[in-house]
């Protein structure tokens, strides 16, 4: 089903342009949180069959390029948007590679802008401009150019409208244009690239530092105008927030919109034509006039991992210069069959299949002949799957084992004397599940924590430890509603209770049998994220006698090798007090 608004149209050729078209026809295709997803990632979309709901075995990149083309060519006219998270939080054939063999695909499939997402500066802002301009030098833990030597960068513009440096300008280019001609006329559009700006609260604040992320709406209304003197008569926001409905993947509803962008929405220019949107994973085509007749815009996000794309007609008057009907709908990029959690997944003729482009698999091949003998390596033993499922507490698993592993690693007193682990959940990427015989290979911890931080201890006082688990409920983005529980160490243990005041929740905090004092020194061992304040844990800046010790991939690895076969770590370290 395609989302269709019309509106009256001229068929008179524009002023002074003899035999000129009355409309251009353009395609616009968007997509959202590709995460370096170039492999497959065993997902399915449910779509409408003739005989009932069927599921689609989704997405790949080879697959993702070959349905892209596809669209392409349904007009001499067209456009690529991405509204972030192209890179970061990548499974290990990416990220292993710092993102490179990613932005070597999406360069073959020549697309034109990607709007910067939170994700984008997971490895800091210069690194990312490497990404953006190519070379080799060296901004993080992993070596560049491992494999590409050198590196060229991407071959599209990222852009990054309300991500500006101490002296006022952009740390990326604000804009963008596009031109279209067709029998003597040209149609411009203009694009603005938007991050949310709650970034820095998801980020280590060391790589946006000297960065201020400004407010999405006002930075984009203030840049219409600018556009319009360039000549834009087409107006694209690309934007790194999003929201979600209650409409499946082929439906074109606002039904239940609800989000962050939403807020946003209320606050853009009605000049806008297009949102093309990301960050929560939510694929959605939304008339947002249904929600606000004075914002007539195309709201739109295409969901996760390469999966699917948005495919958006809008034809434009050339008299006026202005669109006079948009249709949209998301396009379920059908890969290859796989067994999943849900069974086998076949292919299914109630949606179009697309053959692998070749030259995005030769880049993947390479990657992965290159990955593999590394993502392959035993590592250890589990006695069980380790998942990131929390309890009524908020504890998991998963956590509690990385929790044990940073403090293990970090415990005798020449690798810092760590007494206490926190473990954030936002730096869990997947779950770990060991093979028939137990055994875990090195690319599954990895999967687990992608990210390359370093463990980091320093000295808090117990008064200061009670303050960080308080934050957990009331600090900028973590509240109530929305928690964020850190796992903590075996031999720790607090208890909470959410009907208490901000300041009050924490009580019983007791580290290896004896409650913890607020005068009380404790040597705590956390990621180098947190260690900036990652997640609006502001507290754990403040720690003295820091010491900077090795990768937490490294030291995971290491408890599975000396610690195999490991045992689940048993969840019940924090205490929520029912009420």
């Amino acid at each position: 089903m395609a989302l269709s608004l019309a509106g009256c149209s001229s068929t008179t050729p524009a002023p002074g342009a003899r035999g000129a078209p009355s409309h251009i026809e353009i395609t616009l295709i968007g997509f959202n949180d590709l995460h370096g997803n170039l492999e497959p990632p065993h997902m399915a979309h449910s779509v409408h069959g003739p005989a009932g709901p069927v599921l689609v075995p989704a997405g790949g990149m080879a697959y993702f390029a070959s349905a892209m083309a596809a669209l392409k060519a349904q007009s001499q006219h067209h456009a690529v948007v991405s509204a972030g998270d192209m890179v970061g939080a990548s499974p290990l054939m990416s990220s292993l590679f710092l993102d490179e063999p990613t932005i070597e695909a999406v360069n073959r499939m020549q697309i034109d802008f990607n709007a910067v997402g939170n994700h984008e500066f997971d490895r800091g802002w210069r690194e990312l401009l490497r990404l953006q301009h190519g070379g080799c030098e060296k901004f993080t833990n992993r070596q560049p150019c491992r494999i590409s030597q050198p590196f060229e960068g991407a071959q599209f513009g990222l852009l990054a409208a309300n991500t500006v440096r101490e002296d006022g300008h952009t740390l990326l280019p604000a804009t963008g244009l596009k031109r279209f001609t067709e029998g003597g006329v040209t149609v411009t559009m203009g694009f603005i690239g938007l991050t949310l700006q709650a970034t820095p609260t998801m980020v280590s604040p060391s790589g946006v530092a000297g960065l201020r992320f400004e407010d999405e709406a006002a930075t984009a209304n203030a840049l219409i105008p600018q556009l319009r003197a360039q000549g834009a008569d087409v107006i694209v926001v690309a934007i790194h927030e999003g929201g979600g409905t209650k409409a499946g993947v082929q439906e074109s509803s606002c039904s239940g919109l609800s989000g962050d962008i939403v807020p946003i929405l209320e606050r853009l220019d009605p000049a806008v034509d297009v949102v093309v949107s990301g960050h929560t994973h939510q694929a959605y085509v939304c008339d947002y006039s249904r929600v606000n007749a004075a914002k007539p815009f195309l709201l739109t996000s295409a969901g996760q991992y390469g999966t699917l794309l948005t495919d958006i007609q809008l034809r434009v008057d050339t008299q006026t210069r202005r669109v006079v009907r948009k249709t949209a709908r998301n396009v379920v990029v059908q890969g290859e069959a796989f067994t999943g959690a849900q069974g086998f997944v076949p292919l299914t003729t109630a949606v179009p299949a697309f053959p692998p482009d070749a030259g995005v698999q030769k880049i993947i091949d390479t990657y992965r002949a290159a990955a593999v003998p590394l993502a392959q390596r035993p590592v250890g033993q589990a006695q069980g799957p380790m998942r990131r499922q929390p309890n009524a507490a908020l504890e998991t698993v998963l956590g509690n084992l990385v929790a044990d592993a940073q403090l293990w690693a970090t415990r005798a007193p020449e690798d810092g004397g760590a007494q206490l682990s926190l473990m954030n959940p936002g730096g869990l990427r997947a779950d770990l599940v060991p093979d028939e015989q137990g055994l875990v290979r090195f690319g599954q911890l990895y999967a687990v924590q992608p990210f390359g931080n370093q463990l980091v201890v320093k000295t808090f006082t117990g008064a200061q430890i009670r303050a960080v688990l308080e934050q957990q409920f009331a600090s900028a983005g973590n509240t109530l509603h929305r928690p964020r529980v850190l796992s903590v160490s075996s031999g720790f243990s607090y208890r909470f209770d959410l009907s208490q005041p901000a300041g009050a929740r924490i009580s019983q905090m007791v580290l290896n049998g004896v409650p913890v004092a607020d005068v009380q020194s404790v040597r705590v061992v956390m990621s180098s994220f947190l260690d900036s304040g990652g997640d609006n844990f502001t507290v754990l800046t403040q720690g003295v006698n820091r010491r900077v010790g090795a990768l937490d991939l490294d030291a995971l690895e290491a408890y599975f090798r000396l610690q195999s076969p490991v045992a689940l770590p048993a969840t019940d370290r924090i205490t929520r007090v029912a009420r």
